[in-house]
């Protein structure tokens, strides 16, 4: 480095030297001096000069405030004022200006650095003045974990530019009093009227109600035409009201119990988990619609529920325009630390087929969970530091400082519109009662409880500061409340008036084709066959490889292998007749998508929908390449989460009937990492919520000995879920029986869930193939009677479903066997008692009627099987099983093996010889092994 003779040869070199680390890796030398050598670098190109003539000592410190500076950017935020009610931790180091090389000496010198942060050349106390202004106020940013250049320095310029303070119009500011008022007075007013009722209050974090209103006056100015919103019961009831603009009256009716009717077939559920969904015009004339979805009690479940609702309104009615809507998460501090769901959900935002265009997240910090202390909540600094997983910026807010709040929410709302990314609000504040409003919280935290008796609510301090700047009249301090709380009496008085405010269910918007389903839809299938000459067209079309592009040899062959069941044989195996089910409705006009782990290819290699070129990163997708009038079809490898993933293609299934939505389980084992999702949407959620939902879960099961983690779906958990025709559940045989089952979920004008137990080894069994009538004349058969027996000749008939059937049809037809009729009930629910007696009828002669499974006695079918048939026909049906079991299978392959045998062989009432030992190993051997 030249031109350094005015500095001491130790200086000299010192700098020399980090002006070579500098040269070799910018990162490697500290803030103060990147900037240094920035400039310095632009100096002499531009100049042929290098360093001024300033004073060595001097020169020194302009680094040290230049190191300085990025301190309070990179550390500010943990020496902020946020916390309203407790004494911020201590952290190390500190921002002291010893720890710069700097001193109380040197505030009055003027710094060139100042031109870092836009004030020119000013005195060091100016400067630091300006960056705790501006880092260490109301707002603490964290940020600087982001690794884009263009993103740190649109951050840095928008808060510095305006010193992280507000600067609102009278007008704004009273808008913010009124929403303040608004969300403060509700809360007290239902305190005061429903005494002892839970409410889950939003006292301590009212804030958020001006906030949300902001957000969306400025995600409407910015594009924004539609919100969807996520949030567990704290502060629902007040989002609802004051948000949403649910009427007070209705609210007021359901506490006094006026939305219940005996009449109705819906069981409900408690006020705050319910959703609702409303259009409001914002003050600049624009509708934003928003909807708010309903949740349960298991926190942060509805937050993939919103993201797959976002995601499929972007490809549905906003033609795939991220801009236009956008997802807000309303989170608590203990729950986004501590629910893994959390981390499911926000790993998606980058994904392909699950990115919504970035999510705004807020949190209610009330800094303690039911009575656990943050302390104890997490190990990291703060509850949001899982937004470093995706390097989104976090700024956490002071929940008293309503101003500060809606600031930081439209910088965030900026930032999500222009970079796509999500970003986090930390409101720090706190919970004015305990968990709930009859639960006493000085239990476990006397001391915060005794302080935030004492602590104003956050209007009242804001009324405060508007007198102090004189844009209040003390004497209107009373009356905000008064006339609010007056409208509200008004609305109570009307809801105790009313008899009831029951409705029957409406669908709107997409929905609105759709209507709540009757038992009698449910008697026999719809027609779903396709007429011949178009199956074969879309056959050959998703068979037939672009000769322009070169694929792996195995690959080649499998597709001559699937052209010859489009061109000759026409007989189709199961992956065929999955992929005319989705081709068929691409070619109506269907949207289909399907999500899962490892989908594209199949976990057992038989559906290979998406082909990567052999010498290439090309992707060919056949059943994207049907026809330019097709239908869209996506489907997405999703990362491996189950929860989040099942959650998400939920909520998409939910925002629009008219795709076919599928989740596929790696192995259907796998699907209880998602059982909240199972339990509180999928199988409830109609009951409680009256919201349908068409979504198709497909979960490979089957007995080949595998072990207790690669054999059962847990078909016994769907079953005991089963009531109000709430949901199917199929275990079907046939590629057909498959093809119509998927066709079947657009052929009536509602929609239910459809759970698939789907096969492994008889993916590739040669007998599960299905000839071209099937396709082209048949429907869904609910049951299907033995066409191999004479019915006068059967003493024995056996009902069963997947799988063991053609076991039990090998060793019938080797043996002969006349006497034995095997009956297949492909659905299990809803039940098909009707259909299975008239068959059982047909057999004159038959003396006993047995189910027969593969699965331990206590899970499979057996135990719901037996509860709906004891008061039936089949009041005496008998089971034949594995014995009652706490494992799903067993492990070793042998025993496996015998107790296959033996269920076989009791089945058939014939001797367990090495040739069913053999039967039962066959099923072991078709199944692509992948754990």
């Amino acid at each position: 480095m030249d031109n350094l003779s005015y500095l001491s040869g130790e200086n000299a070199e010192y700098i020399d030297a980090q002006y070579q680390l500098y040269k070799q890796d910018p990162q490697s030398v500290e803030f103060g001096w990147q900037k240094f050598f920035e400039g310095f670098d632009f100096g002499r190109e531009a100049s042929g000069t290098t360093i001024n003539d300033v004073a060595p000592e001097q020169f020194l410190k302009e680094v040290n405030v230049l190191n300085m500076i990025n301190g309070y950017r990179q550390r500010g935020h943990l020496f902020t004022k946020t916390n309203p009610v407790r004494e911020r931790r201590k952290h190390l180091p500190t921002l002291a200006l010893d720890n710069f090389g700097l001193s109380d000496a040197d505030l009055d010198t003027v710094f060139n650095s100042g031109v870092e942060i836009g004030i020119g050349a000013a005195k060091l106390s100016d400067i630091i003045a300006f960056l705790e202004q501006t880092y260490c106020g109301s707002i603490g940013a964290e940020y600087k974990f982001v690794r884009t250049p263009e993103v740190l320095s649109w951050i840095e310029k928008k808060m510095e530019s305006a010193r992280n303070t507000p600067r609102f119009s009278v007008e704004e500011k009273m808008r913010i009093l009124t929403k303040l008022n608004q969300a403060v007075s509700f809360e007290n007013f239902l305190g005061t009227k429903f005494l002892g009722q839970k409410r889950f209050s939003l006292e301590g974090a009212e804030a958020l109600i001006p906030a949300l209103d902001s957000v969306i006056e400025k995600g409407s100015n910015l594009g924004i035409e539609e919100f969807v919103i996520g949030m567990a019961h704290r502060g629902r009831l007040n989002v609802l009201a004051n948000i949403m603009q649910k009427t007070y009256k209705d609210i007021f009716a359901e506490f006094e119990g006026k939305a219940y009717s005996a009449e109705s077939p819906f069981g409900g559920d408690v006020k705050y988990h319910l959703g609702y969904s409303t259009d409001v015009t914002t003050n600049n004339g624009k509708s934003v619609h928003l909807s708010l979805c309903p949740n349960p009690s298991h926190l942060e479940t509805v937050n993939p529920v919103v993201e797959g609702i976002t995601r499929s309104k972007i490809d549905f009615k906003y033609e795939g325009d991220n801009s236009r809507i956008a997802p807000i998460l309303i989170h608590g501090d203990a729950s986004i630390a501590g629910q893994g769901i959390v981390y499911e959900v926000i790993q998606m935002a980058g994904l392909e087929g699950y990115k919504t265009g970035g999510t705004i997240h807020l949190v209610i910090n009330n800094q303690i969970g039911f009575t656990t202390n943050y302390k104890d909540a997490r190990t990291s600094t703060y509850c949001t530091d899982i937004a470093k997983v995706t390097l989104s910026p976090v700024f956490h807010v002071n929940g008293d400082d309503p101003e500060a709040l809606v600031y930081a929410i439209n910088l965030a709302m900026e930032y999500r519109q222009r970079y796509k990314n999500d970003v986090f609000i930390d409101i720090l504040c706190y919970r004015r009662f305990g968990h709930n409003e009859s639960d006493e919280p000085k239990f476990t935290q006397p001391l915060l409880y005794k302080i935030i008796e004492k602590h104003a609510n956050p209007r009242d301090i804001y009324i405060q500061q508007l007198i102090k700047e004189g844009n209040l009249q003390p004497s209107q301090e009373k009356e905000i409340e008064k006339e609010f709380r007056a409208i509200l009496q008004q609305r109570l008085d009307e809801a105790k008036a009313l008899t009831s405010t029951y409705q029957d269910v409406k669908f709107g918007g997409a929905w609105s084709e759709m209507r709540i389903a009757n038992p009698n839809d449910f008697e026999t299938s719809p027609n779903t066959a396709v007429k011949e000459e178009t199956l074969l067209d879309i056959a050959k079309r998703i068979t037939a490889l672009p000769s322009d592009k070169k694929f792996f040899k195995k690959i080649e062959k499998l597709f001559a292998e699937r052209s010859n069941m489009a061109n000759n044989t026409h007989v189709f195996d199961w992956a065929m007749g999955e992929q005319l089910a989705y081709g068929t409705l691409l070619m109506e006009g269907k949207r289909v998508r399907v999500s899962g782990q490892d989908v594209e290819r199949g976990t057992f290699s038989h559906r290979h929908a998406v082909l990567t070129l052999e010498d290439a990163e090309e992707e060919y997708v056949p059943l994207a390449n049907l026809d330019s009038a097709q239908a869209t079809f996506d489907i997405y490898n999703s990362h491996l989460s189950e929860y989040g993933v099942l959650g998400f293609e939920y909520g998409y299934a939910m925002a629009n009937p008219n795709a076919l939505t599928i989740w596929e389980a790696q192995f259907g084992d796998f699907n209880n990492g998602a059982q909240i999702i199972i339990d509180q949407y999928l199988a409830s959620a109609e009951t409680k919520w009256q919201r349908e939902n068409g979504l198709v879960m497909l979960l490979p099961h089957g007995y080949e000995g595998q072990g207790p983690e690669h054999s059962s779906a847990r078909i016994e958990r769907f079953m005991e879920l089963c009531a109000d025709y709430n949901m199917q559940v199929i275990n079907c045989t046939t590629p057909a029986n498959f093809f119509h089952a998927l066709r079947r979920q657009f052929s009536r004008d509602f929609r239910k869930p459809l759970v698939v137990f789907t096969p492994k080894s008889l993916l590739r069994h040669p007998k599960c193939v299905s000839p071209l009538v099937d396709f082209t004349e048949n429907k869904f058969q609910e049951v299907i009677n033995d066409v191999n027996v004479n019915p006068a000749d059967v003493t024995r008939v056996l009902f069963c479903s997947g799988k063991i059937y053609y076991e039990l049809l090998e060793k019938q037809q080797n043996d002969q066997l006349k006497h034995v009729a095997i009956v297949r009930v492909e659905q299990l629910y809803p039940l098909p008692l009707a259909q299975m007696e008239a068959v059982y009828k047909t057999y004159e002669n038959a003396t006993e009627a047995i189910w027969v499974q593969e699965e331990p006695e206590n899970m499979g079918p057996w135990p719901f099987l037996s509860r709906k048939t004891r008061k039936t026909f089949f009041k005496d049906i008998e089971v034949i099983s594995r014995k009652e079991s706490s494992s799903t299978a067993t492990g070793y392959a042998k025993q496996h093996a015998d107790q296959q045998a033996y269920i076989i062989g009791k089945a058939l009432e014939v001797p367990v010889t090495q040739n069913v030992k053999d039967i039962a190993d066959k099923s072991e051997s078709k199944v692509f092994n992948v754990d």
